[in-house]
């Protein structure tokens, strides 16, 4: 592949550099301290739109130039911004049709960011005129290295319901169906006398008196995906057309957003000229550990690169969105950052540089905090640079994975519409969740959509596929039947990909594929556990949310049900095909269960982590065609520790033969294979 920002020499290290915000006599200042810190890339004018086009058409570059010329003459390169994410007032002011309205019809105003309506034709005119102008005027200047589209896509206006996305949806609508039929037919509006009989009559799915047509609310949120991603492409096409050679890129969030399809943003952000970027932040108060929510958000940015990425920004230290804004301990800085960089970001970058004084951001953490340079932050962002300059001949390692986390965008949208068995059957937190029992046993998972070529994973594992289409299924089947193991979690392969429910036996997908028929759901109350009987396990396993009364003619039942709705039914079950084996969970097994099921079954399909250890110790291989390879080892406890496992560390220059020594939250990066 190569390197993936071709004009940045070794690993990428910077952040969002806002200098609009400060004097111009701050910018040496700005450039001089970037140099101290080892910072090699940084983005400017993301939120640039008001300054570089004050007014309709007139644009002022004089103070884009200058910051330009002085991150070159400094030796920095720069990811330069299309700016479009946040259109200045007065564009808002002048055009209240690009403004988004919500499903109750409110139109929102500016004075944020993100108040666009993704279908507007007249924001996306302006958005391109102002991406040509930046880059007839910066494609050959000697510090481009990356193209910056937009800004976090749909975190904050995922959809729209004005009049404008109407017209625009009920055109997807056409390309989707074809005719009237087809919709009526697949979104079933036979039900509650819901009938089209005329393309006017289509609307998104707004406020109605009671619940919206479950398909009607999936096909808008496939739509709304797909009318961010126009935007996106059009920029990129252009710039691709008047910048050619140099990478277009924008940060998705893969740990949080769940509104767009990022299967479909992946296949476009990746190949010639393209870059995937991620934005991930920490939530302070979430059932996930930190290392875990860090590990799912770059495991799931490199399966949608198919090898290594950028993290464009996290967060120094505290955030300025939460409630309760938690502030990151001595060296998990260090940790969180070199974190990304085992599962294959080939650099890490931070919202922001310098630390604003006004805005609603600012109390969130720099690079070079309100307290200045005498701060633990500016120290640990000086280590963090030296470390990243001493493993520069890790890029383009791959990460290693054996197995597989299945997702699907539309089923776990599917899986959140209303009137669903349980409200607590949420898709996208269980896939996290099994992704989290994975990472807790050592074992690196890669995401990968049920479609996917799964041949080269041991072990393939579908926590929440309540949706899957006929391709899917097949696929699985093959799967299976090469000799893979498969794991299938509750509520699955229940309805198809027009969220209708599949004909009996269910669960209707995977009934012959399981060897089982699930006979009726019995949802648990709210905190309602169950206990688990089982040979498997021998200490007091239980479940929780959901269980169902289960035949298994076709399958072995390795656990059933102590107590509850449906006490003696099967819980867990496996079916040995002449391929491999395909198990099914019919319920949700507390944290610890889960983990142990995973590595037990992980284990018998051959899976290995990449050195035995305790929980609070985190391993992961990036490895070089050529075989070279580096084992990252992160200490998340309070006790030193030692690992089976020999090497130069990179970050202190030290050989060691084994055993490996890794202190209390600290971290090692041992170069293993052939110098």
């Amino acid at each position: 592949m190569g390197r993936l920002v071709p004009r940045v020499s070794g690993l990428s290290y910077g952040g969002d550099y806002n200098p609009e915000q400060w004097p111009e006599e701050v910018w040496p200042q700005d450039v001089a301290l970037m140099r101290e810190a080892g910072v090699n890339l940084v983005t400017v004018a993301v939120f640039g739109w008001a300054w570089l086009e004050p007014a309709p058409g007139r644009y002022t570059f004089d103070r884009l130039d200058r910051i330009m010329d002085g991150l070159h003459e400094g030796g920095i390169r720069v990811c330069l911004a299309t700016a479009t994410a946040s259109p200045p007032p007065w564009f808002s002011y002048a055009h209240p049709e690009t403004l988004p309205v919500d499903a109750d019809g409110r139109r929102l105003t500016y004075g944020s960011r993100q108040a666009i309506c993704p279908s507007s034709p007249t924001y996306r005119r302006a958005a391109l005129a102002l991406t040509e102008q930046l880059a007839r005027r910066y494609a050959d200047h000697p510090a481009l290295a990356v193209w910056h589209v937009h800004n976090e896509y749909a975190c904050h206006n995922p959809h729209c319901w004005c009049d404008t996305s109407a017209d625009a949806f009920r055109s997807w609508l056409r390309d989707r169906y074809a005719d009237l039929d087809g919709l009526n037919t697949a979104w079933g509006t036979a039900f509650w006398s819901q009938t089209y009989t005329d393309w006017a009559q289509v609307q998104p799915p707004r406020a109605t008196p009671t619940s919206s047509n479950p398909g009607q609310v999936l096909d808008f949120k496939r739509f709304s995906s797909d009318e961010h991603l126009a935007n996106f492409v059009a920029e990129r096409d252009l710039l691709h057309r008047l910048s050619p050679g140099v990478p277009v890129t924008t940060n998705l969030m893969t740990g949080s957003c769940v509104d767009l399809d990022y299967w479909a943003w992946g296949r476009e952000m990746t190949g010639p000229d393209r870059l995937l970027s991620n934005d991930h932040y920490l939530l302070g108060e979430h059932p996930l550990e930190p290392a875990a929510q860090i590990a799912f958000a770059a495991d799931l940015s490199r399966s949608l690169a198919g090898g290594p990425w950028l993290l464009m920004e996290h967060s120094t230290s505290a955030v300025n969105w939460q409630p309760r804004n938690l502030a990151k301990p001595p060296g998990q800085l260090v940790r969180d950052a070199l974190a990304h960089v085992a599962r294959g970001s080939e650099g890490a970058l931070y919202f922001q540089w310098r630390a604003s004084r006004a805005g609603s951001e600012k109390w969130h953490s720099a690079m070079l905090p309100h307290a200045g340079t005498d701060s633990k932050i500016w120290r640990e962002v000086v280590t963090l640079g030296g470390h990243l300059r001493a493993l520069a001949g890790i890029e383009d390692a791959r990460t290693e994975a054996e197995v597989a986390v299945l997702l699907d965008y539309g089923s776990v949208w599917a899986q959140e519409a209303p009137n669903q068995p349980s409200v607590d059957m949420v898709g996208f937190d269980e896939i996290r969740r099994w992704h989290s029992a994975l990472w807790r046993a050592g074992i690196t998972a890669d995401l990968a959509p049920p479609d996917a070529d799964l041949g080269r994973y041991r072990l393939v594992v579908a926590p929440a596929l309540y949706a899957v289409h006929d391709t899917a299924v097949a696929n699985l089947t093959r799967y299976v039947a090469s000799g893979g193991t498969l794991v299938v979690g509750p509520y699955s392969g229940l309805v198809d990909e027009f969220d209708q429910v599949r004909p009996a036996p269910l669960p209707g997908a995977f009934a012959d594929l399981l060897g089982i028929r699930v006979e009726e759901f019995f949802p648990l109350p709210a905190g309602g556990t169950v206990r688990l009987d089982t040979d498997l396990l021998d200490d007091g396993p239980t479940a929780g949310v959901w269980t169902e009364l289960l035949a298994a003619p076709d399958a072995e039942v390795l656990a059933r049900y102590a107590d509850g709705p449906v006490p003696g039914a099967p819980a867990v079950t496996r079916r040995d095909t002449a391929g491999g084996p395909a198990w099914y969970l019919s319920t949700r097994p507390d944290d610890r269960t889960l983990g142990r099921l995973l590595a037990g079954i992980a284990g018998e399909a051959g899976v290995r982590p990449p050195v035995p250890g305790s929980p609070d110790l985190e391993a992961v291989r990036r490895r070089h065609a050529d075989g070279r390879s580096y084992l990252f080892l992160f200490n998340h406890g309070d006790r030193p520790a030692e690992v089976d496992a020999g090497g130069v560390d990179l970050l202190t220059g030290l050989r060691h033969a084994g055993p490996t020594p890794v202190g209390a939250g600290g971290v090692v990066v041992l170069a293993e294979g052939p110098a």
